[in-house]
C-alpha cells in the first residue's frame, strides 16, 4: 500500500480513499440493518478513520516535495539543535562571521575634531585658549615643534584641528594645504610629529581658444585658469613675444592636468602638451621628465623649447622704449641712440636673469642707476638698469641661473618712471634684445631618445584626437 501511495498524485490518492471508504460503508449497511442508525454512523466514521490511518505512510517514510511545501516556517517553534560532532573545517557562515569580526577590530574609531580658523594676530596660545586648553598644553606641544617651527608660520585662514578627551589634548593637526597636514599625537614620551600627505587624482583636460584681443582674455574665455595661462606663456615664451607678436586669429590648444580630491577639483597640474599658432606659424611642445627626474618642454622632434636666454627678463605692462639708433632722451632732452629695451612695470616687480651666468657688476653705474651685469659664456653679457634694489643673495661673483631673481624694478639713475632698461651685447656689440637670435638649450639626450619619442608621439596624438572630438561635438551642437 505504501509503495502504491508514493506513486500516486495527491488527487489520485484522495479519490482512492473516498472509493474504499464508500465501499466499506455499503457492505456494513447491508449486513447490519438491524443496528440503530446512530450506532451505524459511529461505526462508519471509525471505519473511515481506520482506513485513512492504514493507507497513510509511516513516520519512517521520506516526505515528498508536496508535503514539505505545505509546512509553514512559522510552525517551527524552535530551531534545530546544533550538531554535537566537531567539524574540522569551519562553515562558510562561520568564516564570514570571523572576517566580519576582524573588520570590526581593524576599523579605527572615529575622531571628533574641533576646527579653529587662524585669525590675524593669532598664535598657538590664543587658539588653545579658545579650545579650552591650558598653557601647559601649549608648552608640551611646542616641545615637539622645536626643530620644524610650524607654529611660528601660522597664517590667517589656515585651519587647526584638535581632538580632546577628558580635557586632554590627544591630537593636533595643522592643515598646511589641501594635500599636506602636520599632525601631533600624544604618546607615552610626549607628542610625536608626523606629516600627512594626500595623493590627488589627476584628470586630463583639453582646451582650445582663438585670440581676438590678448592671450589672457582668450584663455579666460576658453576656461583656462590664470595659472595655466602663465605656464602656457612660459612654455612658448622663448619663441613668441606675447606683448608684441600676438595677432588676432592666433590659436592655441592645451592638454593639461587638473587635481581632484574626493571628487572635487582642487587645483591645476602641469601642461602635458600644447600647440600655439602665431601669425601663421605653429609651435608644438611636449612635457618630458627624464631618467634623472629633470622636467623640460621639447618640440616633438626633441629640440628644447627653452632657449639659453629669456626673451623678456621681467613681467611687464608695455615696452616704453625700444632699441633704436636715435631717440629723443626724455630727461636729457637730446637725441642719442637707445641701445636696449625699456620695459615699463610696477616698482618692485622682480627682474630675472636672462640666462645662466656670473655676476660681473653689482652697483650704481651712472645714468643706469642701480645696475647688474651678467657674463654668459665667453662673449655674451646682459645689463639690467634702474633697479629699486638688488636681491640680497646676489653679489658680484655670484653664479646665477636663468629665471633667478637678481633685483627689482625701480627708477634709480636717469629715469622718468619705473622700468627696466635691458641690454644684450655680443662681443661688446649691442644687439636688439627683441630680435636677436637666441641660442637654444641642449636637445634630448641620446639615451632618452627612444622613451621620449614614445611619450611625444602619444601626447601629440592625444592632443590632435581631442581637438577632433571637440570639433565634432561643436558641429553637432550647431546642427541641433
Amino acid at each position: 500500500m505504501e509503495l502504491l501511495y508514493n506513486k500516486l498524485s495527491k488527487g489520485q490518492t484522495f479519490y482512492l480513499i473516498y472509493y474504499l471508504a464508500l465501499s466499506l460503508a455499503k457492505n456494513i449497511f447491508k449486513k447490519a440493518k438491524r443496528f440503530p442508525k446512530m450506532h451505524l454512523a459511529v461505526v462508519g466514521s471509525l471505519s473511515f478513520i481506520a482506513l485513512m490511518l492504514s493507507i497513510l505512510p509511516s513516520s519512517e517514510v521520506e516526505a515528498t516535495r508536496s508535503q514539505v511545501e505545505l509546512i509553514s516556517p512559522t510552525t517551527l517553534s524552535e530551531p534545530p539543535l546544533p550538531s554535537t560532532e566537531k567539524s574540522s573545517l569551519p562553515t562558510q557562515k562561520q568564516e564570514e562571521q570571523t572576517l566580519a569580526d576582524i573588520d570590526v577590530v581593524k576599523k579605527p574609531p572615529s575622531i571628533e575634531w574641533q576646527r579653529f580658523k587662524v585669525k590675524s594676530g593669532d598664535n598657538l596660545s590664543k587658539i588653545f585658549k579658545r579650545a579650552g586648553l591650558s598653557a601647559r598644553d601649549v608648552h608640551n606641544v611646542a616641545q615637539a615643534d622645536k626643530k620644524t617651527k610650524h607654529f611660528n608660520s601660522l597664517r590667517p585662514g589656515q585651519t587647526l584641528l584638535v581632538h580632546i578627551e577628558d580635557n586632554q589634548l590627544i591630537k593636533l593637526r595643522i592643515e598646511k594645504s589641501l594635500l599636506e597636514s602636520i599632525e601631533f599625537s600624544l604618546t607615552e614620551n610626549g607628542y610625536q610629529q608626523d606629516t600627512i600627505l594626500l595623493e590627488p587624482e589627476m584628470r586630463q583636460r583639453f582646451v582650445t581658444g582663438e585670440i581676438s584681443n590678448s592671450l589672457y582674455l582668450a584663455a579666460k574665455n576658453a576656461g583656462l585658469s590664470e595659472n595655466i595661462t602663465m605656464k602656457l606663456a612660459e612654455v612658448f615664451g622663448w619663441d613668441i613675444d606675447f606683448a608684441l607678436d600676438i595677432r588676432k586669429g592666433d590659436q592655441f590648444r592645451v592638454l593639461f592636468e587638473e587635481k581632484y580630491l574626493d571628487g572635487k577639483r582642487i587645483g591645476d597640474g602641469e601642461i602635458l602638451a600644447a600647440e600655439f599658432t602665431n601669425n601663421g606659424d605653429t609651435f608644438a611642445a611636449v612635457r618630458y621628465e627624464d631618467s634623472n627626474g629633470d622636467v623640460n618642454y621639447f618640440t616633438p622632434e626633441g629640440r628644447s623649447m627653452r632657449k639659453a636666454f629669456l626673451r623678456s627678463p621681467v613681467d611687464f605692462r608695455r615696452i616704453s622704449s625700444g632699441f633704436t639708433r636715435e631717440r629723443y632722451h626724455p630727461v636729457l632732452g637730446v637725441k642719442r641712440p637707445h641701445r636696449g629695451t625699456d620695459y615699463a612695470a610696477k616698482t618692485g616687480t622682480p627682474i630675472k636673469a636672462a640666462g645662466d651666468g656670473k655676476v660681473i657688476w653689482r652697483g650704481t653705474k651712472g645714468g643706469y642707476g642701480r645696475t647688474v651685469i651678467i657674463q654668459h659664456g665667453g662673449n655674451i653679457t646682459t645689463l639690467y638698469g634702474h633697479m629699486s634694489k638688488y636681491n640680497s643673495k646676489v653679489k658680484k661673483g655670484s653664479r646665477v641661473k636663468q629665471g633667478q631673481t637678481i633685483g627689482y624694478v625701480g627708477m634709480s639713475g636717469t629715469a622718468t618712471g619705473p622700468h627696466l632698461h635691458y641690454e644684450f651685447r655680443v662681443a661688446g656689440v649691442h644687439k636688439n634684445p627683441q630680435t636677436v637670435k637666441l641660442p637654444a638649450a641642449q636637445p634630448i639626450a641620446k639615451k632618452e631618445r627612444a622613451n621620449f619619442n614614445n611619450v611625444a608621439n602619444n601626447m601629440i596624438a592625444s592632443l590632435q584626437q581631442k581637438a577632433i572630438e571637440q570639433l565634432i561635438a561643436s558641429e553637432r551642437r550647431a546642427a541641433e
